[in-house]
């Protein structure tokens, strides 16, 4: 794959880079994007019907099943080769964070350290009825030992803000980096759509990685269309040549 000499030369004199990721990266390893059809049991629900708190108070034991069946999906999916590439990036470049709007784990278990989840992780766990501030959960019966309250999954489900620590620490590192990275994301999800804008205003180079088109594209300084488990190493074995990315 052939990359631009001045994209090459830009990332190589980089000394802060953020990386935002969407559920295009994750589908690269198996896991269905949050709105596609469901299946099974779930093909006559709607995800936006069930991740909401109206929903969990109509029938918790319900949506906590629905919970648990993309726990596994999510368990039985392994990192990809896009995952392992920001992992990399993380070892090298002087000042990295990983933004993921991905709630699966995914970037975690392939090793990245310097990551903030603005949607959460569906693999833990908030107490529902009282925020208890322990973590004394039952999660195998779904319970809060606390209060004896439902637990639900430490996501954000529609009508919720975003964890206000997550976000301001997303927006001040768009704000000071000199690359910026989109990758799997539609880019129209809201804050985090906005970050791309906030680099670019600062100064950033805006690199868009997506399997389709997105209102990004034809703004981005480059855009590459295409799975982010071949274009990313391949990228960055040229950054950093193949020698220190693979040792």
């Amino acid at each position: 794959m052939n990359f631009p000499a001045p994209l090459l030369e830009q990332l190589r004199d980089a000394r802060r880079m953020v990386a935002l990721t969407g559920a295009g990266i994750s589908a690269e390893s198996g896991l269905a994007t949050f709105r596609d059809a469901q299946t099974g049991l779930w093909t006559k629900f709607k995800p936006e019907e069930l991740a909401t708190a109206e929903a969990f108070q109509r029938d918790p034991k319900f949506v906590q099943d629905w919970y648990a069946w993309r726990r596994q999906n999510a368990a039985d999916a392994k990192p990809n080769a896009g995952h392992l590439a920001l992992v990399e990036v993380e070892k090298r470049a002087p000042e990295f964070l990983l933004v993921t709007q991905n709630v699966d784990g995914l970037h975690e278990r392939a090793g990245s350290k310097r990551i903030v989840e603005l949607h959460g992780n569906i693999h833990r766990f908030r107490c529902f009825e009282n925020d208890c501030s322990t973590d004394n959960f039952d999660a195998e019966n779904g319970r809060c030992r606390s209060c004896g309250g439902y637990l639900r999954p430490a996501v954000v489900w529609f009508g919720e803000m975003l964890p206000t620590a997550a976000l301001e620490t997303a927006i001040d590192a768009a704000e000071r980096c000199d690359a910026f990275f989109s990758i799997g994301t539609s880019s129209i999800i809201y804050p985090a759509a906005d970050l791309w804008r906030r680099a670019k205003n600062s100064g950033a180079i805006i690199i868009e990685i997506n399997k389709d088109p997105t209102p990004l594209t034809p703004l981005a300084d480059y855009s590459f269309l295409g799975k982010a488990g071949e274009i990313l190493p391949a990228l960055f074995e040229i950054v950093w040549s193949k020698k220190q990315f693979t040792k």
